[in-house]
């Protein structure tokens, strides 16, 4: 089932006048950007579909370091995407007018990317289950808590360390008013679930739930 071009979230970054219908991705409208929106209509090398799915049947896509399977997989906050004849790698960023964008990187950053936690359980022998805002899920012994952010080795299938949230963090904003502005935490108001974070000179309360540690 196609999505109206007239009901896409505003967070794509796609012409509101065209085609009637554009495709509709398998996973949560708003949260990604089906990877056919981001190789044909944002990065425009591929002129159709098909050569898309062409690409795609050929396993020449790559996300987070995964052969693609299908054109309406989406590409996440932070996900990165490789074109493998061409031996060039992106990533999934937020713009400041409350897009996504797609972000040329360098080799050595495609096999990383950072995921907020949301959740967290503690495991016999003292091991932990750490739950991401990206669906994954990882069992490690890694010291870290709900809201921290992680940084993920790709490549490797772990979790590379942490990124903890607390006061002078450097977070994103990725959802919400402030969507896409970048800020330092100057302090946590737990009772309140609330940062204020300081965007350019402008210190802003923030829900806890909508930023995402970033360095």
């Amino acid at each position: 089932m196609h999505l109206k071009r007239q009901k896409v979230p505003k967070t794509w970054p796609i012409p509101r006048k065209g085609t009637v219908y554009v495709v509709r991705p398998l996973a949560e409208l708003t949260k990604g950007i089906p990877i056919l929106i981001i190789l044909r209509d944002i990065l425009k090398i591929a002129q159709n579909r098909k050569e898309v799915k062409r690409a795609i049947h050929s396993r020449q896509i790559l996300l987070n370091n995964k052969p693609v399977i299908d054109d309406k997989n989406s590409a996440f906050l932070f996900d990165v995407i490789t074109l493998v004849p061409q031996k060039k790698h992106y990533k999934v960023v937020l713009s400041a007018n409350k897009k996504f964008d797609i972000s040329e990187i360098k080799e050595k950053e495609a096999n990383y990317k950072i995921s907020k936690i949301i959740n967290k359980k503690i495991l016999k022998g003292k091991r932990s289950q750490i739950n991401l805002s990206d669906g994954r899920n990882f069992i490690s012994n890694i010291k870290c808590n709900v809201n921290d952010s992680v940084l993920i080795n790709l490549k490797e299938k772990k979790i590379e360390k942490c990124l903890p949230f607390g006061e002078k963090a450097k977070v994103i904003v990725f959802s919400g008013k402030h969507m896409g502005q970048k800020g330092t935490v100057k302090k946590i108001i737990e009772k309140n679930k609330i940062a204020e974070v300081d965007i350019k000179g402008k210190e802003t309360n923030i829900l806890i739930k909508q930023v995402m540690v970033v360095d």
